[in-house]
């Protein structure tokens, strides 16, 4: 599957729109993760606990999105987006879109 953040694909056109699709992910802080957190902050640095988790909740709602994409026959996925929302204290979605395309080569 092939997923872009731009409109086009080289050497391809898109002929057909199939829609937008989205997958989203929801994860929750834990009590050590904000324990190391609150010391590193602290003293500086990154904080490799909230690292971790916004890079695996990225990946499940990519992996998400392109589940819905290969349900709809799609070649592609353009103009992909990640947005971001607090959900509650601790906790945050994640959310990719995009638009599921059929693609022939130019």
């Amino acid at each position: 599957m092939i997923v872009t953040t731009t409109e086009k694909i080289p050497g391809y056109k898109i002929k057909e729109i199939l829609g937008m699709i989205r997958g989203n992910a929801v994860l929750a802080r834990n009590l050590g993760v904000d324990i190391s957190s609150g010391l590193k902050s602290l003293v500086g640095g990154e904080i490799k606990g909230y690292k971790e988790l916004l890079t695996r909740s990225r990946e499940l709602a990519l992996e998400r999105m392109i589940s819905e994409a290969e349900e709809l026959n799609a070649d592609a996925i353009v103009s992909m987006r990640f947005a971001t929302s607090q959900i509650m204290s601790g906790a945050a979605e994640m959310l990719a879109y995009g638009t599921a395309v059929k693609l022939e080569k130019e």
